[in-house]
């Protein structure tokens, strides 16, 4: 049992009015006006909760009706709400509504919303409504996430405890929605802007012409007014970067805020105890004018630099989300639902499975269904990534969040909310996006040695300058320092692979390319061979009729109408092929009478008082169809089924009147596709459970190298098994559950969004409308991601071997070049913000 958390009424969540996931936990409603409350404001509801949200079972004895499901009567002088069931006074009613004659009153819009969208199921009695389907929306579930560390799981915003970084929304929402971390990096950085840039001119005073400021002032004086100024940049500015640094020590975790809280706060500090009680420092410290040199202006600059960075990263990432909120936005809001012969536009998450809705031209589809009325040409390149449209009439299955053209259309709707074709996409991208490539170990494991060796160098740098370096040696050794601490920051490495994964993935899904798991997009650009399944990956999977022969006196419209009148009787794929082929050539079929189906031979019937029979050669020999005209048919067939046809022998009253030919056709994009592959230097192998000949006839018309058929389903892991101790990396492409065992043994398992689910499951790809042309996509994206992940290594390991050397001041001895603690902190900061830079540049690739 449950507690409703806005009434507090226990609800049997067998039959509770609705059910919303929030924080991990579901929550269920005693009426749908307390899950609409709750919806709307879940922190403010959990926290007027008194009692327990979830209890301990109870006896049935001990149960009580449920007032708000068995509602008694209204106060004197009130209305019932016929929704929630609560007392409604008139004059204070939020809303009424006129239905067959009778007024009814509302407790809240919500409610008289609702009754207006289907009144005839709220006159019911509450225990007679059937069960409505509830629809958690996408995000309701508030979940925060680390893109460089997908570990890290939180219930409220905030920021890693291992990298540092901003936590993000597990599941993006098409709504932008506020940024707090963004807020309030914005907020800091423009209120510390002003007095860091005035305590960098004091700073430079001395090069200013006319009497510089220091002179004026006094050196202890100016220090004072830097120290006023910089306290509240670096204090209040900085606290985050503070904060973040000393969890990483505690968590024993160090980051780059590590870094960057020992760079400024040795800054910082030097300078504010240089400035309080400048006698505590050695006299090489001070200058001849009295004061001590300090160093406010990098510690405020690299803060407002720091913070610069954060805000161009957060924005940065946000966009790596863009391919997830383009597909959200592809669901309409709301749909036309009809009923009781009227058409009534409700909200999206309202429709349940069964209902028809109507899609007007030029709107887009707002669920999974098929179509019960009308005809239209629908936009589906938002899974196939084509742009010419699908031809929809009866019958057909079409897809939420494609668009409609300029017919109307009535369709059934199949499948809602989570689970239409979209939501799961959705879903499964978000999932890809949060996976990790091997390719990511490398950096971690650098990452995991950086900080240390950092602060080693750090030491180092400030040890030797003591050592041999040029009065005042301290300084020296402190600014070195501090730019070494600065301008090694890890994160331009630990974003390389997850920035690249996330704007891959989504490129992808734009494409109809699925990416399930971050390693298949890792190695199929590795892969040397590819292994096929003929019939529903490189075929139709659907038999068509594609020949017909006669015998005159016949013509093929006799032969046709008679073998597919016959046909009609069988459930053969076969047969249903002949008459779908009749059919499409508008042939009237003819009544059958006594049908006989003789198992794997053929069947008889009479037609127009005619014995009619289609089968084997053989078959109709035993039934009197001899002769030189059966033998010449047979000599044509041997022709056809070199072809890959399968060949159906027709005779009339007990002669040879002509024969079909029926084939799995090959898909319009398996050839190019086969073509291209092959360019890349690939191997592809055709593995199928067909006869030899059949499987020759399909491989020798895309050029497939190897063919092995008749090939049993364990027998598929087997051979790829057998390439795989042959040093290939092998992928599989298949759609049936047959293919299941060999996708899940492959390097990279690619399943045709058209196929078993159990096929898709086992996947790391998932080819949507199984087009083999979208496995050429997949490939060039896998490539494209690989390269621009090593980009960015390359550029974040290069930066840090040159600008570490450079900060420790290896060039100073040659050209008296030494690396200002700000230039240390602005290079730092776009070493982020490029590697993002470049992994945005996926958006754009063409595949």
């Amino acid at each position: 049992m449950a507690i409703d958390p806005i009434c507090g009424m226990t609800v049997d969540p067998a039959t509770a009015a609705g059910r919303y996931e929030y924080g991990g936990q579901t929550y269920y409603f005693c009426a749908t006006s307390c899950l609409d409350r709750f919806r709307a404001d879940p922190v403010k509801a959990l926290s007027k909760a008194s009692a327990p949200l979830i209890t301990t079972p109870i006896s049935p004895t001990a149960r009580k009706p449920l007032p708000m499901m068995m509602p008694a009567a209204p106060a004197a002088g009130g209305a019932l709400d016929p929704v929630c069931g609560m007392t409604v006074q008139p004059e204070t009613a939020a809303g009424s509504h006129v239905h067959a004659g009778k007024t009814y009153y509302f407790c809240a819009t919500g409610c008289l919303t609702k009754f207006k969208d289907d009144p005839a199921y709220y006159l019911l009695p509450p225990d007679q409504r059937p069960a409505r389907q509830v629809v958690v929306p996408a995000g309701s579930t508030v979940e925060y996430i680390c893109p460089m560390d997908p570990e890290i799981l939180e219930t409220k915003p905030g920021v890693c405890r291992i990298c540092g970084m901003a936590l993000e929304p597990k599941i993006v929402t098409m709504e932008e929605g506020p940024n707090p971390e963004l807020d309030d990096m914005s907020r800091r950085f423009w209120w510390s802007l002003g007095p860091a840039v005035v305590v960098m001119i004091l700073a430079m005073s001395d090069m200013l012409p006319g009497q510089p400021l220091h002179q004026w002032l006094g050196g202890a004086r100016l220090n004072w007014i830097q120290w006023v100024l910089a306290t509240p940049v670096v204090l209040w500015g900085g606290l985050p970067f503070f904060q973040r640094g000393w969890a990483s020590i505690v968590n024993r975790a160090p980051n780059m805020f590590t870094l960057i809280a020992l760079g400024t706060g040795a800054a910082y500090g030097f300078s504010t105890v240089g400035t309080v009680v400048p006698e505590w420092l050695p006299a090489s410290f001070h200058q001849h004018g009295g004061g001590v040199a300090v160093y406010f202006e990098a510690a405020a600059m690299i803060t407002v630099l720091v913070l610069l960075g954060q805000i161009l990263e957060l924005r940065a990432r946000s966009q790596t989300t863009s391919a997830i909120k383009g597909l959200l936005r592809l669901a309409p809001t709301t749909a036309r639902v009809v009923r009781d012969g009227r058409e009534i536009d409700v909200s999206l998450d309202q429709v349940q499975v069964g209902n028809r809705l109507r899609v007007r031209p030029g709107e887009r589809i707002p669920v999974d269904g098929v179509v019960v009325d009308g005809g239209s040409a629908v936009d589906e390149s938002m899974l196939t990534g084509e742009s010419i449209p699908v031809e929809k009439t009866v019958g057909a299955p079409v897809t939420g969040g494609t668009m409609n053209g300029t017919g109307s259309l009535l369709m059934q709707a199949q499948k809602v909310g989570r689970d239409t074709l979209l939501a799961r996409i959705v879903q499964m991208v978000s999932d890809a996006q949060r996976s990790r490539a091997p390719i990511q170990r490398v950096a971690d494991t650098a990452a995991g040695y950086f900080v240390p060796l950092v602060v080693a160098a750090a030491v180092i740098t400030a040890g030797v300058w003591i050592w041999v370096g040029p009065e005042p040696k301290l300084a020296y050794a402190l600014v070195n320092a501090v730019a070494v601490l600065i301008i090694a920051c890890p994160c331009a490495l630990g974003l390389a692979t997850p920035m690249s994964i996330m704007v891959g993935t989504g490129r992808g899904a734009a494409v109809g390319v699925l990416v399930k798991k971050a390693e298949a997009l890792e190695v199929l650009g590795k892969v040397d061979t590819i292994v096929f399944d003929k019939t529903g990956t490189l075929t139709e999977g659907k038999p068509v009729l594609v020949t017909v022969r006669f015998v005159p006196p016949y013509s093929d419209q006799d032969v046709l109408r008679l073998a597919a009148s016959l046909e009609q009787g069988s459930e053969h794929p076969l047969a249903d092929a002949v008459v779908s082929g009749a059919r499409a050539r508008g042939i009237t079929l003819a009544p059958v009478k006594q049908f006989l189906a003789v198992t794997g031979k053929g069947v008889t019937g009479i037609i127009d008082d005619q014995s009619v029979a289609i089968g084997t050669a053989a078959f109709l020999s035993d039934r009197g169809a001899v002769g030189r005209t059966l033998e010449v048919l047979e000599e044509e067939a041997a022709a056809f089924r070199e072809r890959g046809q399968t060949v159906m022998f027709v005779a009339v009253n007990g002669k040879a009147a002509g024969l079909l030919g029926v084939a799995d056709p090959i898909k319009a994009s398996s050839a190019e596709a086969v073509k291209r592959l092959k360019a890349d230097g690939l191997r592809l192998v055709m593995v199928t459970g067909d006869h030899q000949r059949t499987a020759d006839a399909v491989a020798t018309q895309l050029g497939i190298d190897e063919v092995r058929a008749g090939v049993l389903p364990e027998q598929k892991a087997h051979i790829v098994r057998e390439l795989k101790a042959g040093g290939r990396i092998v992928a599989v492409a298949g759609d049936g559950v047959n293919d299941a065992p060999a996708l899940a043994l492959a390097d990279v398992g690619i399943a045709m969004g058209t196929g078993a689910d159990v096929a898709v499951e086992n996947a790391g790809m998932t080819l949507l409308k199984g087009d083999v042309q979208a496995l050429v996509r997949a490939r060039h994206l896998s490539v494209a991601t690989m390269r621009n992940i090593r980009q960015n290594l390359f550029f974040a390991f290069a930066y840090n071997l040159l600008g570490v050397p450079i900060a420790a001041g290896v060039l100073y001895p040659f050209t008296g070049l030494l690396l200002s603690p700000m230039i240390a902190s602005a290079a730092m900061m776009f070493s982020s913000v490029s590697v993002i830079s470049n992994a945005l540049r996926l958006r754009h690739i063409e595949l």
